[in-house]
This record gives C-alpha cells, sequence and structure tokens, in this order.
C-alpha cells in the first residue's frame, strides 16, 4: 500500500512538472492593447489651416513603443468619409501578411467601422513608421513613429541613451490629399511641396537635454517624395541602427534619408550650455526647402544663433559616399543573441534574379508609373483573399514574367512567384533622372551594390557580400542601380512598391507570393478571425 501511494506520488508530481514545462513553453510575449481612432481635424503645419487626417485627435499620430516580441493589439476605427488602412513601414509580420495593411493583403476599413490589427513584432528591434496605404491619405496625416526596444538581457553596442527622441520628417502640401488625389487623377504631375516639416512643424520644434548626457534621435522619412538632410548645429551624429540592425558606429555632420527610410542616432550634448539649431532640408531639388528646429541645453541661457548649418544640395555623389560608407554590425546581437551562427549571406547561392525598372509612361492619354512597363492597378478582391479561397481570375503568376524594361506600358496586377527559403536577388534600375525608393513588406534585405548606368552581370564582384546593411526601403540614383540580396523566408502575400507616394498611387508597384504548398502554423498563420471580406470573397467562411 505504501509502495503504490508512493508511486501516485511519483506520477503526480512527474505530471505537474511536465504541465509546468508545457505551461513555460506555451506562455505568450506581454500583450499592448490600443485603440486609434481615426478622424478629420484642423491643422495649420504651414500656417495655413487645412483638413488633417488625426489619430486619436493627434498630428501627428501616437508614437507606438514596445518590445522585441510583443503582441501590439491595436484596434483602428474609421471615421474619415472613405476607406481606410494602416500599414507599417518595416514591421515584418512574421508569419501573417494578413496584418500588413496594404490593399493586396486586407480590405479597407469602411466609414464607420473599425479593423483590429494583431501585430508581433518578432524578432525586431529598431526605428520603424506606420502611415495610411489607401489612396493619398499619407499626404494629410495619419502617420507615426514606431520605437521596438531590445530585451533587458539581450545587449546593444552602446551605453543606454539618457532619452530618446523620434522626429518624423517629410515633405508637404497644403492642399489635401483629395485635392492631390484628382491632380493625380486628371492625368497630371503634383506641384513642387509647399513646404518640409519636423513632426508636424515647419519651425519651433524643440527637444531639450542635460549637458553632457547621450540621446537617442530618431529620424524617419514620412514624405511623399522628397529625400531630406538632417544637421544639428555644432554637434555629430553617430549612427547606431538603421533598417532594423544595428550598424558600424560612425559619426557624420549630416545624414541623408530618403523617402520610407528610417535610422538612429546618439547625440552627445558636449557643447557650451545654449540652443543649437537643428536644420532638414530637401535633397535634389531646386528650390531647397528648409525646416528648423531646436536642441536647448537644460541649462541654457542663450538663445541659437549663427549661421545654419550647411547640407549638401543637390549633390548626388555625396549621397552615394555616404550610402556606401553604411556597414552592419557582425559582433553585435540583434533582437536575439548574436544570430549570425553559420549562416551568411554572401556564400548563399543565388536561385533567382529579379531586374525591375521603373518609368513614367501614358496610359490612355493619362499620366501612369510602371514597373518593367506594367502599371498597377488594386483589383476589389485583395490578392492575398483570392490567394486564399482560390478565387480565379483575380491575378495569375505568368503575366508578369516576361515583361522587361522596354516593354509597351500597359495596365495589370503583377504578381512575383516564389518559393519560401529562395535566395534572390534583385536590381532595381533607374533609367529617370529623378531619384527612386523602393520598399518590399515582410523581408528585410542586405543592399550589396550601388552603380551608375545599366547593371550587368560582372558588376556582381564589386558587391559588398561581408557586411552590408540590413535595410527594408532602398534608393535608387538616377540613372543608377541597386542591388539587394535577400532569403525570402517569411511566407505571405508582400508588397513591394515605391516609396515616392503619386508614383505608388499611379502604378509603380506589384506584390511578391512566397509559398510552398504546405499549409501549416509553423510557416503562415491562418486568416483572422476578424478579417475584412470584399469583392469576390464577400460572403466567403472565415
Amino acid at each position: 500500500m505504501r509502495g503504490s501511494r508512493s508511486m501516485i506520488l511519483l506520477l503526480s508530481v512527474g505530471i505537474l512538472a511536465c504541465l509546468g514545462a508545457v505551461m513555460v513553453v506555451e506562455a505568450e510575449d506581454p500583450y499592448i492593447y490600443l485603440t486609434w481612432v481615426v478622424t478629420y481635424g484642423t491643422i495649420a503645419p504651414l500656417r495655413k489651416p487645412q483638413q488633417g487626417i488625426l489619430i486619436n485627435g493627434q498630428f501627428p499620430g501616437p508614437r507606438l513603443d514596445c518590445v522585441t516580441n510583443n503582441n501590439v493589439i491595436i484596434n483602428v476605427i474609421n471615421k474619415i468619409d472613405q476607406p481606410f488602412l494602416l500599414t507599417w513601414n518595416g514591421i515584418k509580420n512574421r508569419k501573417s501578411s494578413w496584418q500588413d495593411g496594404t490593399l493586396g493583403t486586407n480590405c479597407p476599413i469602411p466609414p464607420g467601422r473599425s479593423f483590429t490589427y494583431h501585430l508581433q513584432v518578432k524578432d525586431q528591434i529598431g526605428t520603424f513608421m506606420y502611415f495610411p496605404s489607401t489612396q493619398m491619405h499619407k499626404a494629410s496625416g495619419g502617420f507615426g513613429g514606431i520605437n521596438i526596444y531590445s530585451r533587458a538581457r539581450i545587449p546593444v553596442p552602446y551605453a543606454k541613451p539618457a532619452g530618446d527622441f523620434h522626429l518624423l520628417l517629410g515633405d508637404w502640401y497644403k492642399a489635401g490629399h483629395k485635392a492631390l488625389q484628382k491632380t493625380l487623377d486628371s492625368g497630371r504631375k503634383l506641384a513642387f511641396p509647399d513646404g518640409l516639416l519636423i513632426n508636424g512643424k515647419q519651425k519651433g520644434i524643440k527637444f531639450t537635454g542635460d549637458p553632457g548626457k547621450t540621446y537617442m534621435i530618431r529620424l524617419s522619412n514620412v514624405g511623399l517624395s522628397t529625400s531630406i538632410n538632417f544637421r544639428i548645429q555644432g554637434h555629430k551624429m553617430k549612427l547606431v541602427e538603421m533598417g532594423g540592425s544595428h550598424t558600424i558606429q560612425v559619426t557624420y555632420d549630416s545624414l541623408d534619408i530618403h523617402v520610407g527610410q528610417s535610422l538612429a542616432v546618439l547625440v552627445t550634448l558636449n557643447q557650451q550650455a545654449r540652443d543649437y539649431f537643428i536644420v532638414a532640408s530637401s535633397r535634389f531639388t531646386s528650390p531647397v526647402l528648409t525646416s528648423t528646429g531646436y536642441l536647448r541645453y537644460s541649462n541654457s541661457k542663450a538663445k541659437a544663433f549663427g549661421a545654419l548649418p550647411i547640407g549638401p544640395t543637390t549633390d548626388v555623389s555625396w549621397s552615394v559616399k555616404q550610402a556606401r560608407s553604411f556597414r552592419c554590425n557582425l559582433t553585435a546581437s540583434a533582437a536575439r543573441p548574436n544570430p549570425q551562427g553559420t549562416y551568411h549571406y554572401g556564400r548563399e547561392k543565388i536561385v533567382k534574379t529579379l531586374q525591375l525598372s521603373n518609368s513614367q509612361v501614358k496610359i490612355k492619354g493619362k499620366l501612369r508609373y510602371a514597373i518593367n512597363g506594367m502599371s498597377y492597378v488594386n483589383p476589389s478582391t485583395p490578392l492575398k483573399l483570392a490567394d486564399y479561397f482560390n478565387i480565379p481570375g483575380v491575378f495569375d503568376l505568368k503575366s508578369f514574367n516576361k515583361r522587361t524594361a522596354g516593354a509597351p506600358a500597359i495596365f495589370g496586377t503583377p504578381v512575383i512567384a516564389a518559393l519560401l527559403h529562395d535566395f534572390i536577388e534583385i536590381i532595381f534600375s533607374n533609367t529617370e533622372n529623378t531619384i527612386q525608393s523602393w520598399y518590399l513588406a515582410g523581408n528585410d534585405f542586405r543592399v550589396v551594390g550601388y552603380g551608375s548606368l545599366k547593371w550587368t552581370p560582372a558588376q556582381r564582384k564589386h558587391y559588398n557580400l561581408v557586411d552590408a546593411p540590413v535595410s527594408y526601403t532602398i534608393q535608387v540614383y538616377p540613372n543608377s542601380w541597386t542591388a539587394i540580396l535577400l532569403p525570402l523566408d517569411n511566407k505571405g502575400m508582400w508588397n513591394l512598391r515605391s516609396q515616392i507616394w503619386p508614383r505608388r498611387y499611379l502604378g509603380q508597384e506589384l506584390y511578391v507570393k512566397v509559398w510552398n504548398n504546405q499549409r501549416s502554423l509553423y510557416t503562415e498563420y491562418n486568416i483572422p478571425k476578424n478579417a475584412l471580406l470584399c469583392g469576390k470573397a464577400r460572403g466567403k467562411h472565415v
């Protein structure tokens, strides 16, 4: 009897221990719950009242702060008069392109309705942003910063800053999104922007720090079409992060931030105690747009004085040289303890090369923009829903395959097919005399080369195959090319688009379907229970 009781006790302890282990393994990462109400409101960033898009009454919208692997639940309530979506620029949405917030993956939120996004910032750190992806809404606001902080037990390659500021830089129009959209719909280009903003203001933005301390300043270009140079009077900036990855720490007097890009620098307040100018100015434009603000020492007794720090204006070679100086810090941990291991992008075999060329075209007498001659048109049914429900006639995987840069301009819904875990090379070729900016959702990549004129396979011998920077948005200089390498390790339907918003609105985008034939939660999450259904997917059972 005593032996039986002992056996039962041992079994009970063993079962409890196993249950405890299961509970530890199954425990979820922390949750953050937010409600964002999208409304119109009067703003005056250029001293002229205009209608803006506000989130919880704020312009710019609230900053989203979270920690690696947090689950972020955001209920977005649309109270404007048009369908609306937010996209999360640089957030990978691991295994869930359902949350990407573009018209190829989501039905827009109708006026008076809501949609709850479930984002998990899985294995990510860094500086990012969100903004509206629908129509030209971005031109009226609805954008904000995202900061993903490293978990406490994961070291970062610098001392903890005394503070953290996120500056949203961007060009701005006095005309609202509806007027700008009407111009584009008529087949005309947008006029030159009316100004440049820092955190929603053209002048007067300021932040304060204590002398002798070091602060992190995060910079995001949330504008429509203009590259921006940023600098601080009398202070150096040490680049420490870009594209969600730690960089080799190089010090700069000024930095170019192209449309859709974000980066983070450290600034030490080691000068005489007073106020100093901060300056953002447009690049590659004439005239040059400028926005100013102030860095204030907490014990300052003098206002900023002297000339504004001078930055580059139209010099392309300066920007190329700076871009080539960016390097990935291979010895630093990222979101996990140093994950480099035996994998290195420079030793992977390329299984597919995509050559993509942007162009300005006319179709049926109206201005459009295209990739390899095909100008994207959004179908009424999101591509992701059509793919999931096997709805025919929405898109095909063949129409874009044989397109080349010189192909006649046509409308289409281009989707590129790729296998999960393919390692691919993309060459962005720009034969126009304006700078381009490209973004790929769901996957970050290595920027391995910049060059002028036409790319050839011989250029591969000049690639940086050692410590190329990680990014998700990359610029392509006028009459030049940029090469990237990436493993497609995130299954889903992912948007590849121009970050130059008028170009994107008029067709300069496509989607990449990353897939395998196995339906498994290990590679892709199921369709969300709250998914909005529209077009040919309306009435389908989730």
